[in-house]
């Protein structure tokens, strides 16, 4: 494939040229604005984590109306370029839109409305977006996608309605009710799209199905959290049919399947998610696969300075049984993202389980799981902003390592590359009169 030496050259040429500028200009960088980034701690007294946005989200204030409003935007412009017989060279757009009203009337009530919107299943194409050894969901006409990432349930991925009450002056002690007709449960890690190593990478995971994020898009889902201190509890049902993802609806089923999720904050740098969800009747057109087991665990830390180097890092354990009626599945993933204004370093390393025939490999034993690899790096540079809104251009390689008996299907160890221009923007508007 010609363009891919085209893009690992530019991408160490690039790599090398940042460096040495910035070396030779290091006091001149642009302090980074951390207003605009979602963070693991909440810098306002009155501000808390919320785990289905990654965000800080407002409390009721003591004697006080407040209002809350924002708006949340990412959209990827990405040229592909895939090595090996089953690489594609293509371009897609993968991109999300959330709006969020919080209203405190009194000092006890917070109410909300999140909004998600995608666009995917006209930016995407019909194939889904190119990933290696990616699987997932089925398109209407009951067609997998496999090598390549399904698009989102569009136009709406995602509608939650909350109501917080804070029983004490302890900006840590609340609990929260929320009806979603499509939205997060309270099972997996941070959703990949809005956890800081996740939002600068065009890729969703390869473990998104496998015990990991698959949990952001479901159906009917009722729920509550509690908050004591530095530990949170959750727990929802939810109807465990997963929504088709290139079909416009918000279909609404009987609450049927649960999950629950704990969560710690280890000091101000570092939380802890471990989850459990059991999910009934998932696959409609697969009467025969009667139920899904999904566990996860994931660690997220932050450090640094706001005029120096900010670094996150991810590392999440999956596991489902019964997908594909394999009787368990693995995944374990490792993100970073360095960032210093205009320099964004971020990377990820998977390593999971896929069985032969869930990307249809004709072996001798097709549903006995191999483990397979991905690590992927990647560099975004900043461009220019416009108010509120930045425009970056990154690009990433990704090396896949693969069993012996699948590379008739994949060729030997393929790599791949990206080339991408990244619109994003958030703003966030606090009124208290």
């Amino acid at each position: 494939m010609k363009i891919l030496p085209l893009i690992c050259s530019l991408f160490i040429c690039s790599s090398l040229q940042v460096f040495a500028q910035t070396m030779q200009h290091h006091d001149a960088m642009v302090e980074m604005n951390h207003s605009n980034s979602p963070s693991l701690f909440c810098m306002k007294s009155h501000e808390v984590l919320d785990l289905f946005t990654g965000m800080c989200s407002p409390l009721p204030i003591q004697g006080k109306e407040t209002g809350h409003n924002m708006i949340h935007g990412n959209l990827f412009l990405v040229g592909i370029s895939q090595e090996g017989p089953r690489g594609r060279d293509q371009g897609a757009a993968p991109n999300m839109l959330m709006l969020e009203h919080l209203s405190n009337s009194n000092s006890r009530h917070s109410l909300g409305v999140n909004l998600m919107l995608t666009f995917e299943k006209w930016t995407f194409p019909k194939e889904g977006y190119p990933e290696l050894l990616q699987i997932g969901e089925k398109n209407h006409e009951g067609i997998p996608y496999i090598d390549a990432q399904h698009p989102h349930s569009s136009p709406i991925m995602g509608l939650t309605f909350s109501d917080t009450f804070r029983w004490n002056d302890s900006t840590k002690d609340y609990m929260r009710f929320f009806f979603a007709p499509r939205g997060q449960n309270t099972e997996g890690p941070i959703a990949f799209m809005h956890r800081n190593t996740g939002m600068v990478n065009p890729d969703a995971p390869l473990g998104h199905h496998i015990g990991q994020d698959v949990g952001h898009i479901t159906s009917t889902v009722l729920g509550t959290s509690v908050n004591l201190g530095d530990t949170s509890w959750e727990v929802s049902a939810f109807h465990g049919a997963e929504p088709s993802p290139d079909v416009v609806d918000l279909q609404l089923g009987p609450l049927d399947s649960g999950a629950t999720r704990i969560g710690h904050q280890f000091g101000e740098n570092t939380l802890g998610l471990i989850s459990f969800a059991y999910i009934r009747n998932p696959e409609p057109d697969e009467p025969e696969i009667t139920f899904y087991r999904r566990y996860s665990a994931s660690l997220y830390s932050e450090w640094g300075t706001d005029s120096e180097w900010k670094s996150y890092n991810t590392f999440i354990y999956g596991r489902v049984e019964n997908y594909d009626l394999i009787p368990g599945l693995n995944s374990f993933a490792e993100e970073f993202a360095f960032k210093k204004q205009p320099m964004t370093l971020w990377g990820r390393i998977e390593v999971l389980e896929r069985a032969p025939k869930q990307l249809q490999v004709n072996v001798t034993d097709p549903e006995h799981p191999r483990w397979v690899t991905a690590a992927t790096l990647g560099y975004t540079h900043h461009l220019l902003s416009l108010s509120d809104v930045d425009f970056q251009a990154g690009l990433s390689v990704s090396k896949y390592f693969i069993p012996s008996d699948f590379r008739d299907a994949y060729g030997t160890d393929p790599w791949a590359g990206k080339i991408f221009i990244q619109v994003s923007g958030m703003k966030i508007i606090n009124k208290t009169p």
